[in-house]
């Protein structure tokens, strides 16, 4: 069996999260153990996980529904339709906060939580029941150290950071394994040409449920500002989130750096000599090789 992880997903608006749970169901390195969502409406959020589960015949995994935060729009609702939890024949557990901490207490060996939205969840988890950093690791897809989106030469406020700063602040200074994808290496991963193609034309049907959100996700956001310089035939979105599933069990791609990461109370992640050290995918080796595995990974 791979390494146990467990996935927690602010899934349902940026399309991203759809690539990365599909990403990780291809991925045999790792054994997935629970997915939790965050954010917004994450009963939304749980049906959408659980229809993506259903279609890629891993309804063994449980589904739990975290912390919600903050009404944000429902970019795959017309995917998932009147799709409900009767149709599924999967485990969902209502407290998702209860399920992360159950599934690492359970475990013969330490869990690592890939974390790939907002930190509500994790943060709960951390106050419910500090002790779980023993048994456990943090992977996650926050911050902007020295690099911004899509490789802008100076750091941003990132979402998943802004969104909650209270909670990022308790996880980046608990006591714990963590390690950070942020958007210096995350913010310039897309699939194009060769290796999206790959993907459209991929009779897979998982690879037919990601390219359905990708065009789904691209309708519903298409007048937003910037959106018209992108086309969805030939590329996909930035495509944050498959970094954070990569590094659950491989770091041979890209370069990783110690740093002492605290979070203002702007939302900045900012190199702090008395902050906790981090282990953060500062530079990439080789994106390139990257974009591949993902794009043969989904395929199938």
């Amino acid at each position: 069996m791979g390494r146990p992880v467990i996935l927690d997903t602010d899934i349902g608006f940026d399309v991203d999260d759809v690539w990365a749970l599909a990403f990780m169901l291809r991925c045999p390195e790792l054994d997935v153990r629970l997915i939790t969502t965050n954010t917004g409406d994450t009963l939304y959020s749980a049906k959408l996980v659980a229809r993506l589960l259903e279609i890629a015949g891993r309804t063994d995994i449980p589904i739990g529904i975290g912390v919600p935060i903050d009404a944000i729009e429902k970019t795959h609702a017309a995917w998932l339709g009147t799709y409900d939890f009767d149709e599924y024949e999967g485990v969902v557990i209502e407290d998702g906060v209860g399920a992360i901490i159950d599934v690492i207490e359970a475990s013969d060996e330490p869990v690592a939580i890939i974390s790939i939205g907002p930190l509500t969840n994790i943060a709960s988890m951390l106050t419910r029941q500090p002790s779980v950093t023993r048994y456990s690791s943090f992977i996650g897809m926050q911050g902007s150290i020295r690099k911004g989106y899509l490789g802008a030469a100076e750091p941003m406020r990132e979402y998943n950071v802004i969104k909650h700063t209270a909670s990022c602040q308790k996880v980046f200074a608990t006591p714990w394994d963590i390690s950070l994808t942020p958007l210096d290496t995350c913010g310039v991963v897309s699939l194009r040409d060769e290796n999206f193609q790959l993907v459209k034309t991929s009779q897979d049907p998982l690879a037919v449920a990601v390219m359905e959100n990708h065009f789904g996700w691209f309708d519903a956001i298409k007048s937003w500002k910037g959106m018209d310089r992108y086309d969805p035939q030939v590329e996909s979105s930035i495509l944050y989130d498959t970094v954070t599933v990569y590094m659950g069990f491989s770091e041979d791609l890209f370069e990783v750096e110690t740093l002492p990461i605290a979070v203002t109370d702007e939302g900045r992640t900012i190199i702090d000599e008395s902050a906790q050290q981090i282990r953060c995918a500062m530079e990439w080796q080789d994106q390139a090789a990257f974009e591949q595995l993902v794009a043969e990974r989904l395929a199938g």
